[in-house]
């Protein structure tokens, strides 16, 4: 029987620990490098970053723990990511949902305040018609006129307004709807 002498083994051994140890620090490095490239982490993309086989992560316990806590830190700054735009994204429907509803309630006021203007410049004519010259008479029709015009134009506006309005709250709902969505897919364990 032929046995190895025990310098060549624990020469071999060194050896072989040494590659080990060259190969995690590679790993480590590959693992670093795509967390600042921003690039998804998976045992495929650390072993072809790293130069080693898969195997080696499945086998090398130190190898298997730093990729699987790469690829947790990865998920979580991705879903935090996600939640943060889904929230930045509805306080902006938000916003303009409100606005919107603002904008429709002054639009709301002032055409109440132009018929109020109306109705009376219309009693003082027929009130007044006949004291008044026909100068007079034309002033107030071309003013009732313009103001007529001017709650047509601001119906019109409301009506935009409103119709804005509608779309921003379908939008809020789709939003809403997709956050629900989003949150759904956080809980859901990974498979």
């Amino acid at each position: 029987m032929n046995t190895v002498p025990e310098p060549r083994t624990a020469a071999a051994l060194a050896s072989r620990r040494r590659k080990t140890e060259t190969a995690l620090q590679r790993v480590h490095e590959a693992i670093r490098r795509l967390r600042r490239e921003k690039a998804q982490v998976s045992v495929a993309a650390v072993a072809r970053h790293a130069d080693v086989s898969r195997t080696f992560l499945y086998d090398n316990a130190e190898a298997r723990a730093a990729v699987a806590t790469a690829m947790t830190d990865a998920g979580e700054r991705r879903t935090q990511l996600l939640a943060d735009q889904d929230t930045e994204r509805e306080a902006t429907w938000r916003e303009r949902a409100l606005n919107a509803e603002d904008a429709l309630k002054a639009a709301h006021g002032e055409i109440i305040s132009q018929r109020t203007r109306i109705g009376e410049l219309l009693g003082q004519i027929r009130d007044l018609q006949a004291e008044w010259t026909e100068e007079a008479i034309q002033r107030i029709t071309t003013e009732n006129t313009t103001l007529k015009q001017r709650v047509r134009r601001l119906t019109a506006d409301n009506r935009t307004l409103d119709e804005r309005l509608k779309a921003a709250r379908s939008n809020l709902r789709f939003q809403d709807r997709r956050v629900a969505d989003l949150e759904a897919q956080i809980a859901a364990p990974a498979g």
